[in-house]
C-alpha cells in the first residue's frame, strides 16, 4: 500500500514539475511576458482559428493587447517568440545567417519537402536563388512582358464571353498555366494528366490542423503533394532520357545544373525548388489580383485614376494596338502605388517564421538560442501609428515614398536576404494584367464572396464578376 501511495505521489511531483516546466522555460535573461498554453499543445488551436476580418489576426491582436508588441507562445510543440514590433521584425531580416535563419514547423516542411528552399541555409540557398533569378531576373522579366500581357488579353476575351466568373480560381487558372508554361513547358491543354488539379488539393489543406488521417484536410493536402511530386518526377526523368537540343525553359537549365561535374544540385533539390516555384507564383498572385480587382470596385475614385494612367499610355503611343514596352511598363507610377497598397492589406504572407541561433538580447528581452521567432507582416502593416486609417484602401498614401519593395514598415514581401525573388515577377503580371482590364473592360460585381484568412494564407472564395468590352 505504502509502495503504491510513493509511486502515486512520485508521479503527480514528475507531472507538476512537468507543467511548471512548460509553463516557466528556462531563460538565461528576461523572456517576453505570454503564455505557454497547454502541455504539448501550447496554444496551436488558438492560432490555428480563422480570421474573418480585414484586421490583424485575433490570436496577435488579442496578446499584443495583453502582452505587448513582442510575446511569447507556444505552437506546435515549438517555443515561438511572436514580433510585432517593427524594429525586432526588421532586425530579425538583416540577421539572417548571423543570429537568425529560416525555419518553419514540421507540418510545412513536410507539404513543402525537406529540401524546398525555405528550408536551406547558407550556400545551398545563394545557390538556388541565383538560379530562380535566371528566369525572374530584369533581363528574364524583359523578355516575358509580352507574353504576360498576350496571356492576359486572351484570359480576359475569355471571361468576357462567359455569364460570370469566380476570379480567385480564374485568375490562378490563368497565373498557373503560364507559370507552368515557363518552368516546365506544361500545357495543360496538350496533356493528358491535370496537374494544377493536384495544386488545388494541396491548397485546400494547407493551412489546417496537422492531423495525418484518411478524410482529413491535411491528408488531402499530402496526397496532393505527393500526386504532383510524381508528376514532376516523371517529367523531370522524361526530359534527362531525352534531352533538348535548345533549352526553352527553366527545366532545361536545372537539369544541365544537375548534369554538371561536381554539381551540388540534386533531384530531390530540383524538384521541391519546382514545386515551390509552381505554388507560390500562381497561388500569391492569384489572391493579389483578386482583391486588387475587389478593391477597384469598391472604390471608383481609384479606378478612374488607375484608368487613366493606362489610357495616357495609349494614346501616347503612335499604334495604340502594339503591346506593352519595358518603358512604358516601368512608367506607371499609380499602378505600382496602388500595387503596393493591395500587398500592404492584402498581407499575402501573414506570418514568417526564423529559428535563434544563439540567445539574443533585444531591449530588455533575450530569445533563447533555438527558440522560433514569428513575424507578423499585418501587425506592421495595419499600425496605425504608421500609416493613418490603416484598413482604408489609399494608394496615395505611397506618393513620395521611396519604397518599392520592403523597409521596417513594409514587409510584405519578406525581406533581408530571403527576400522574395518572384516579386518583380508578381509586380508585372499584375500590372499588364490590370493594363488590359482597365483600358479594354469593365465589370460589375455578381457576388461578393467571402474572405478567409487563417495565420498562414487568405483564401478570397466565390468573389463573381461579369465582364463587359468597352466600347472603341
Amino acid at each position: 500500500m505504502w509502495a503504491l501511495f510513493i509511486w502515486v505521489s512520485l508521479l503527480l511531483i514528475s507531472i507538476t514539475h512537468w507543467v511548471y516546466s512548460w509553463r516557466n522555460p528556462k531563460c538565461r535573461g528576461r523572456l517576453p511576458p505570454g503564455s505557454m498554453g497547454f502541455p504539448l499543445l501550447g496554444e496551436t488551436i488558438q492560432f490555428f482559428k480563422p480570421n474573418p476580418t480585414s484586421d490583424i489576426p485575433p490570436f496577435v491582436k488579442e496578446r499584443v493587447k495583453k502582452y505587448g508588441p513582442i510575446f511569447k507562445t507556444n505552437l506546435v510543440g515549438r517555443p515561438v517568440i511572436v514580433s510585432t514590433d517593427a524594429d525586432l521584425s526588421y532586425f530579425v531580416f538583416q540577421q539572417e545567417g548571423r543570429c537568425f535563419q529560416s525555419w518553419y514547423p514540421d507540418t510545412f516542411t513536410n507539404i513543402f519537402g525537406r529540401n524546398n528552399v525555405g528550408s536551406l541555409h547558407g550556400f545551398m540557398y545563394k545557390y538556388l536563388k541565383s538560379m530562380v533569378l535566371t528566369l525572374f531576373g530584369h533581363d528574364g522579366l524583359k523578355k516575358m512582358l509580352p507574353q504576360v500581357e498576350i496571356t492576359a488579353s486572351k484570359r480576359l476575351e475569355l471571361w468576357s464571353n462567359q455569364d460570370s466568373v469566380e476570379l480567385k480560381d480564374a485568375t490562378a487558372s490563368m497565373i498557373f498555366d503560364l507559370t507552368a508554361k515557363k518552368l516546365i513547358s506544361h500545357e495543360p491543354d496538350k496533356s493528358s494528366e491535370n496537374l494544377r488539379a493536384n495544386f488545388v488539393a494541396f491548397i485546400q489543406g494547407l493551412i489546417s490542423f496537422p492531423f495525418d488521417i484518411p478524410g482529413t484536410a491535411y491528408h488531402k493536402c499530402l496526397q496532393g503533394r505527393e500526386k504532383a511530386m510524381k508528376m514532376l518526377k516523371s517529367m523531370l526523368q522524361e526530359r534527362r532520357k531525352n534531352p533538348r537540343k535548345v533549352p526553352s525553359d527553366f527545366f532545361d537549365y536545372v537539369i544541365e545544373e544537375i548534369q554538371k561535374e561536381g554539381t551540388i544540385l540534386t533531384e530531390d533539390i530540383a524538384l521541391d525548388l519546382m514545386f515551390v516555384l509552381l505554388f507560390a507564383s500562381f497561388e500569391t498572385t492569384s489572391l493579389a489580383l483578386t482583391l486588387a480587382i475587389k478593391f477597384l470596385t469598391d472604390d471608383p475614385a481609384v479606378l478612374k485614376r488607375l484608368t487613366e494612367e493606362h489610357e495616357t499610355i495609349l494614346r501616347n503611343r503612335e499604334d495604340a494596338d502594339s503591346g506593352l514596352t519595358w518603358e512604358e511598363y516601368k512608367s506607371m507610377t499609380y499602378t505600382f502605388q496602388f500595387i503596393n497598397e493591395t500587398a500592404r492589406l492584402a498581407n499575402i504572407v501573414p506570418a514568417i517564421f526564423r529559428k535563434t541561433l544563439r540567445d539574443i538580447k533585444f531591449k530588455d528581452y533575450t530569445i533563447p538560442a533555438g527558440w522560433a521567432v514569428m513575424v507578423c507582416p499585418p501587425a506592421v502593416h495595419l499600425n496605425p501609428e504608421k500609416y493613418k486609417d490603416p484598413l482604408v484602401f489609399n494608394p496615395s498614401r505611397w506618393e513620395g515614398s521611396k519604397v518599392t519593395n520592403a523597409s521596417k514598415h513594409f514587409m510584405a514581401f519578406g525581406g533581408g536576404m530571403r527576400f522574395c525573388v518572384g516579386t518583380d515577377f508578381t509586380k508585372l503580371q499584375m500590372a499588364a494584367f490590370l493594363h488590359t482590364l482597365v483600358t479594354k473592360y469593365r465589370w460589375e460585381e455578381i457576388k461578393g464572396g467571402d474572405i478567409l484568412r487563417t495565420p498562414g494564407l487568405q483564401f478570397p472564395n466565390g468573389y463573381h464578376v461579369r465582364l463587359h468590352k468597352k466600347e472603341t
